[in-house]
């Protein structure tokens, strides 16, 4: 791990240089907005540091409360307050499903999805990354009291998109339900940044979406109808056993919903789809853009070994630039990777000077 100072924007100091960030979620640029401080500022001079009890008992406050309901308006369905996106999918899923129930999970999903399926001791069952006709064999053939078809919207490693209307068709078909995880889509993806299953006109009985990317915060939520939405509130272990997070961070998070979901939000939207669509065409000009990405901001470039990734990822630092090489365990070996994130604050100066250190080290051989 490197230490980074206190700047949460494009321009960051890592290890005692200045670079260009390359390597956070914060998609948005939203982590240091004033209007997230002043909201956490206001709530703490008005609720305290703390909330001092789990929501079921004395720790839900007006900040949780007004958020859930912003969330609820948002979405046209029940909002639900998580204290991060890993516990808001191990209560999600641990609560839906049981031991007389089968789940069906993508290959690359994310650890707190696979985690969430092995604490329900339901009967799991992976398909193919992104592969339906596999996903609707397994379903066809497993008997189960309730099936629950399990994804990521956005893959956080490979930066691909699920087929969202296909995984609803698939699920519907076979009479299971469709979660989805879209922890890295809202706020970037869909109207007013209200993920990929909004951008596709896809519905799902449940999505997790996340207030530390986009929303530059922290906290997770849990969107589904309201009789769900109580269900989770009662029978999630991560959501009834954990001191509810303090009323500043509901504060900033209701405030940067409404501001995501607003003129700024779509202002660095397109700011960012600029900087995707650049990054990909220096990428695939290098002929190494990788299947699948290219319409969201995570941009994986494949070096396969963990040392050289490690090595390229210092070298790009040495020359101002920030991206964390990613090794097993993250990954599976043999996979280490680049993981390049964008963000609406990055400059097309920032991506045309990380572009033109990659094509050095390419011609070099690095790559």
């Amino acid at each position: 791990m490197r230490p980074v100072d206190g700047r949460q924007g494009a321009e960051i100091r890592v290890d005692g240089r200045d670079a260009v960030n390359l390597s956070s979620n914060n998609y948005l640029g939203l982590a240091d907005h004033p209007a997230l401080t002043a909201a956490a500022i206001e709530a703490s001079e008005t609720f305290g540091t703390g909330s001092g009890a789990s929501r079921l008992i004395a720790g839900t406050m007006e900040p949780h409360r007004q958020l859930e309901q912003t969330l609820g308006r948002l979405h046209g369905a029940a909002a639900l307050f998580f204290n991060s996106g890993y516990q808001a999918n191990i209560g999600l899923v641990s609560a839906l499903a049981g031991p007389e129930d089968a789940v069906f999970s993508d290959q690359l999903n994310h650890a707190s999805l696979i985690d969430g399926c092995r604490l329900s001791r339901a009967q799991v069952h992976v398909y193919k990354h992104l592969d339906t006709k596999d996903l609707a064999a397994r379903l066809a053939s497993v008997r189960a009291r309730r099936k629950l078809v399990i994804s990521d919207t956005l893959f956080s490693m490979d930066g691909d998109l699920a087929d969202v209307p296909a995984l609803q068709e698939v699920a519907a078909r076979h009479g299971a339900a469709l979660l989805l995880d879209e922890a890295h889509a809202v706020g970037v993806l869909g109207p007013a940044g209200r993920g990929l299953a909004a951008a596709t006109a896809t519905s799902a009985e449940a999505f997790m979406g996340t207030f530390g990317k986009a929303y530059g915060g922290f906290g997770a939520f849990v969107i589904a109808a309201p009789p769900i939405v109580d269900y989770l509130a009662n029978r999630a272990r991560s959501f009834v056993f954990t001191t509810a997070l303090p009323p500043a961070v509901a504060a900033a998070a209701d405030a940067a919903v409404k501001l995501v979901s607003g003129t700024l939000g779509e202002e660095r939207r397109t700011a960012l789809r600029e900087r995707i669509a650049q990054f990909r065409e220096g990428l695939a000009l290098l002929g190494r853009l990788a299947p699948g990405a290219g319409h969201s901001p995570v941009f994986p470039l494949l070096i396969g070994d963990d040392r050289r990734t490690m090595e390229v990822s210092q070298t790009l630092l040495e020359r101002g630039f920030f991206a964390q090489g990613i090794r097993q365990p993250t990954v599976p070996p043999g996979t280490g990777r680049l993981r390049f994130a964008l963000m609406a604050t990055h400059t097309a100066e920032h991506i045309d000077g990380a572009l033109a250190v990659l094509h050095d080290l390419h011609r070099a051989g690095r790559l």
